[in-house]
């Protein structure tokens, strides 16, 4: 979970600082810093490690976690990529400004309104008479992706390769992803995970809707081959004495979308190209995503792919306690089975001692990860270790973080405490693991 406290320019802050220490204190095993862009381009309060000079401030993040746990956590960081998208736009301005004038429009507009002065028209009037236009009349005039940019926003895709920059990305990622792991190390962390789930760029290549026809998309073995490739491309540059892990959906919750088999499948040819571990999650798909208000973006947890990354307790008669576990399972059995011993690691639900404890003694998963229960109390870990689960404040899983997520605003939770004096500032309880911080 991205928790919105880096600047603009995605350097860290020393509310970021705050965030982390407080969480480090608690003392977990590994704790891996949220999604960090990996090429230097504007994307709002976005950790990001694009470039050089991001590696200091990213230096005194690792320094604050190590010297908040003592030492004893681990500290990756993720690394991701993603392709653009657009807010919603206004009617009057899509068709006003944004809209790319084609013949087709013309004619299109012609017939729908049967004027047939409107096929020869100057491109202003083309404009104003699309934009008078019925909803159910625009239809018949727009292609599908331009129906998309008015209602939802522009969103590029990895199938876009009449764009350029887009159809380069098998030349292009490996390398940035590699120089990201390079400054990783340079700043002391200790590895980085791969983000190759959800809704970004290299979820999207893994995807079955991929259907790039250059050797990257199509057929499972080929969809694997960029994510693998920035996987090796990442080992060379870091070494073998450097943590290497992947994020990947052990499905995709969308229609369409990757099969548990297709996943497995994944799981085996990144262990086989050496992955440290493989972390899995489920979903969190634009495909399926809400339609943002006009002014925002569409956000991928907002729809049925979102609702099974972040299981809530208002999810179906499965409820949200361990949900993917079974998924994570199967695909241990397929990396075991193919003779490979990459540790698994499971999210989504897991909340309670009991569960997690459960789960690796069943042999479901190598490791349990936990965000939200995490957030709800930072020491819960400790308090495991130390015999005091009584106390353990556990997520009510509302979601009310997401929500704040959602907005890009930044994410506390729900359960904190209101500070003396400061009834609007929601703050981590103090306790076993730290004093009382404000994240």
């Amino acid at each position: 979970m991205v928790p919105w406290r880096a600047t603009a320019d995605g350097d860290v802050t020393p509310a970021l600082l705050d965030w982390y220490t407080r969480l480090a204190a608690g003392r977990p095993g590994v704790l891996v810093v949220e999604a960090t862009g990996i090429r230097d381009v504007p994307s709002g309060p976005l950790l990001r490690i694009g470039d050089d000079r991001f590696v200091p401030g990213l230096a005194r993040l690792v320094e604050a976690v190590r010297a908040a746990s003592g030492g004893e956590t681990l500290v990756f960081i993720q690394l991701l990529d993603f392709l653009a998208i657009r807010r919603r736009p206004a009617p009057a301005r899509y068709f006003g400004e944004l809209l790319a004038l084609a013949p087709r429009h013309r004619v299109r507009l012609a017939r729908v309104t049967g004027d047939a002065t409107n096929a020869t028209a100057s491109d202003d009037v083309v404009r104003a008479g699309l934009a008078a236009l019925a909803p159910e009349l625009r239809r018949q005039v727009l292609s599908p992706r331009e129906r998309e940019a008015l209602d939802r926003g522009a969103r590029e895709r990895v199938t876009d390769t009449h764009l350029p920059h887009i159809r380069d990305l098998p030349r292009t990622l490996p390398s940035f992803f590699a120089r990201a792991a390079t400054r990783a190390r340079a700043a002391g962390f200790d590895g980085v995970e791969l983000h190759y789930a959800h809704a970004y760029t290299m979820a999207s290549f893994l995807s079955a809707l991929n259907t790039r026809d250059d050797g990257y998309g199509g057929a499972p073995e080929d969809r694997v081959r960029l994510p693998r490739e920035a996987l090796e491309a990442v080992r060379a540059a870091v070494g073998v004495d450097f943590v290497v892990g992947a994020r990947l959906l052990s499905k995709e919750a969308v229609a369409g979308g990757t099969s548990s088999t297709d996943a497995a499948g994944f799981a085996v040819a990144l262990g086989r190209a050496g992955a440290d571990y493989l972390s899995l999650s489920v979903g969190g798909k634009f495909e399926d995503a809400r339609q943002p208000a006009v002014g925002e973006a569409a956000y991928p947890y907002t729809g049925a792919s979102g609702a099974e990354t972040m299981p809530t307790v208002r999810s179906d008669a499965a409820g949200p306690f361990g949900r993917h576990l079974p998924a994570a399972a199967a695909i241990r059995r397929a990396v075991r089975a193919a003779e490979l011993d990459t540790p698994i690691v499971a999210a989504g639900g897991i909340a309670t001692f009991a569960l997690a404890e459960a789960a690796l003694a069943r042999g479901d998963v190598d490791f349990v990860a936990s965000a939200r229960q995490s957030l709800a109390d930072p020491d819960w870990f400790l308090k495991m270790r130390l015999g005091r689960g009584d106390e353990i404040r556990r997520c009510q899983l509302t979601n009310y973080c997401e929500a704040l997520d959602q907005r890009h605003k930044p994410v506390t939770c729900q359960l904190w405490d209101h500070p003396e004096g400061e009834p609007r500032r929601l703050v981590a309880p103090g306790g076993v693991g730290g004093p009382r911080t404000k994240p």
